[in-house]
């Protein structure tokens, strides 16, 4: 098969949907398909597999002058790059749509040339997308949760009639509500997203397929090294559906327990800085402020005894997929789709009700304060990753959803 693989933004290390789209096209290829990679910038890696770079004009949260510091400043006056700098002065971020747009300018050359059976969108859901299918080329978009939820949890931090207006500029929803019911299929990445989709995309549950996330057991195993932590948050600290305030609170809770925080872009005047302050939590709060490579975040892991996974929704969860590959348990809110890959049977992690800071501090002391309970947990949490989240299952499990979406397509097609 002749998969078009599309991702906006392709790096691994901006995000889950870098990470997710990487493995797959790695997977297609060892399977024998014919994989292309259409990426924007900051792009991915995936040594020997096609690479097409869609560039975007990089003006989104740039100040004046430096957005127009560039080799050519009259590039600027393309119109599609005129009209992103100018809507993102406006707190727009532009790059969906203009990545699906400068795409669909560039695609018949590319179909001529490479001959796609199936587009495979990593969430752009951009217009671009109705003028690929329009030229004939079937297209399956994954939606790995709303962004809706991403908007309705920063309204709960921040319910400012400003905050809200700036938020509802951000965010594409308006386009991706008209893009996705129109797209030849959707997939999402748990039975959680599923329900979401319906209700933000009013797409009916029964037409959405799941397909799981994998997470790579070989490269995440645990590691013999020194622990200097008892739990460990991994995650992006100023994502407030992510509830680290509900884990910093909960550690109020546990005077003899230290946490450590691990995220590359922790601001001085952010979420994290303002709790420790606020619960005065210095001493028992180990910040990690630099970025990690592959390797070093693998061995950051190992350091903790358990996992925290605080969130208030996620999509699938590689951080607690992650942690537990690395042999931890995991201690999660029971919300999105953590009991999907924590399980709910306590044999590999604890879910705990969202928002609830004493259930949480007590769910940490059952896992830690019991003698071998954690290192018991952490076994399992291992073996459950390697039985049920494994990229080539996912894979696979997508070129079916590719092949009967294709199929469907060629009927449609003779019966017109």
């Amino acid at each position: 098969m002749r998969i078009a693989l599309l991702t906006y933004r392709g790096n691994m290390f901006c995000g889950g949907q870098g990470i997710y789209a990487a493995y797959l096209a790695r997977e297609w290829q060892k399977a024998g398909h014919d994989v292309h990679v259409i990426a924007g910038p900051p792009l991915p890696e995936v040594p020997g597999i096609p690479l097409h770079t869609i560039p975007n004009a990089n003006v989104f949260g740039v100040e004046h002058p430096d957005w127009a510091n560039r080799e050519n400043p009259f590039e600027l006056l393309n119109p599609l790059t005129l009209w992103e700098l100018g809507v993102s002065r406006i707190g727009v971020f532009p790059e969906m749509q203009t990545f699906s747009l400068r795409l669909l300018m560039r695609w018949k050359a590319l179909q001529s040339k490479h001959r796609f059976d199936i587009v495979f969108d990593n969430q752009c859901l951009g217009w671009g997308l109705l003028g690929l299918r329009a030229a004939g080329t079937p297209v399956v978009s994954v939606i790995h949760h709303p962004l809706h939820i991403d908007r309705e949890a920063d309204f709960a931090i921040d319910p400012s009639l400003v905050k809200k207006i700036k938020r509802t500029l951000y965010f594409p929803l308006f386009m991706q509500q008209q893009v996705a019911p129109r797209l030849d299929r959707i997939v999402t990445v748990s039975e959680a997203s599923r329900t979401e989709i319906e209700r933000y995309f009013q797409i009916p549950e029964k037409e959405i397929r799941v397909v799981h996330n994998g997470t790579d057991t070989d490269l995440f195993h645990p590691v013999e090294i020194e622990k200097d932590a008892d739990l460990l948050f991994i995650g992006r600290t100023e994502d407030r559906k992510k509830g680290l305030g509900t884990l910093l609170e909960a550690m109020t809770l546990l005077p003899d327990k230290k946490l450590k925080i691990v995220d590359g872009r922790i601001p001085d005047d952010g979420l994290v800085m303002r709790y420790i302050e606020q619960h005065d939590l210095r001493d028992r709060v180990i910040l990690h402020r630099e970025m990690l490579t592959i390797e070093e975040l693998v061995r950051m892991y190992s350091t903790a005894r358990a996992a925290v996974v605080p969130s208030f929704f996620e999509g699938f969860g590689f951080p607690a997929s992650e942690a537990m590959a690395c042999g931890l348990p995991v201690i999660a809110n029971a919300a999105g789709a953590l009991p999907e890959v924590v399980g709910t049977d306590e044999s590999a992690g604890i879910l705990v009700p969202p928002r609830d800071p004493a259930a949480m501090a007590a769910a940490i002391r059952r896992v830690l304060d019991e003698p071998g309970r954690a290192e018991r947990m952490g076994k399992a949490a291992r073996a459950r990753v390697q039985r049920l989240f494994q990229w080539d299952q996912a894979a696979a499990g997508l070129v079916e959803v590719f092949e009967e979406t294709i199929h469907a397509a060629h009927r449609r097609s003779r019966a017109a």
